[in-house]
């Protein structure tokens, strides 16, 4: 996997916890940067590790489901991303606005949970982990302390369409992939 897809597929998910971050920033009276930086730590770490968790378990699993590997990594995807998106059209979403360790750790681990099995397909393609599991980690970082800034200084306009998008590029990795294993003579450039 190239390393411009490994940014898309990190921008993709990333999107759920730029989502959840803007929702926080949008209840501070106060923009508070410490918030912001717990924010992007939470996210982030439980981005990268949870990818990692996945990865050996796909990777272990491998060789046993290797003729179909390309049909799961395209239905974890298609279904992490398609649920995005349509989460995104949902009203009424509730976040707990609260920047304490309980509700950080439950919305990382609810927020994770689509790295999880992204992590499974990882282990069915040539990858290097530690690079994907980095980059994951530090773009969610960066995307949840901007989430938190932004929530704070605009509100919730722009949530919902960073999760449509990221639902879309989750859809697309996932897609591609799929294309890739079934035409092998095609040459995709991303």
């Amino acid at each position: 996997m190239s390393i411009l897809n490994l940014v898309f597929l990190s921008i993709g998910l990333a999107m759920d916890a730029f989502a959840v971050s803007v929702c926080k920033g949008m209840e501070q009276p106060k923009m508070k940067w410490t918030n912001a930086l717990k924010a992007g730590l939470y996210f982030g770490g439980f981005q990268a590790i949870m990818p990692l968790i996945g990865y050996h378990a796909g990777h272990s699993f491998h060789h046993i489901i290797q003729a179909v590997d390309h049909w799961i990594a395209f239905g974890l995807l298609g279904f992490i991303g398609g649920k995005m998106v349509l989460d995104s059209f949902r009203c009424n979403r509730e976040v707990n606005c609260s920047f304490g360790i309980r509700s950080m750790l439950v919305l990382a681990i609810a927020t994770s949970i689509d790295a999880l099995a992204v992590g499974i397909t990882l282990g069915f393609t040539e990858v290097n982990i530690v690079t994907a599991v980095l980059l994951i980690g530090v773009v969610t970082f960066v995307l949840s302390v901007i989430g938190v800034r932004l929530g704070y200084l605009f509100g919730n306009r722009y949530s919902t369409w960073a999760e449509r998008i990221g639902g879309i590029i989750l859809f697309l990795i996932g897609l591609k992939i799929l294309i890739e294993h079934l035409s092998p003579n095609l040459i995709f450039t991303v």
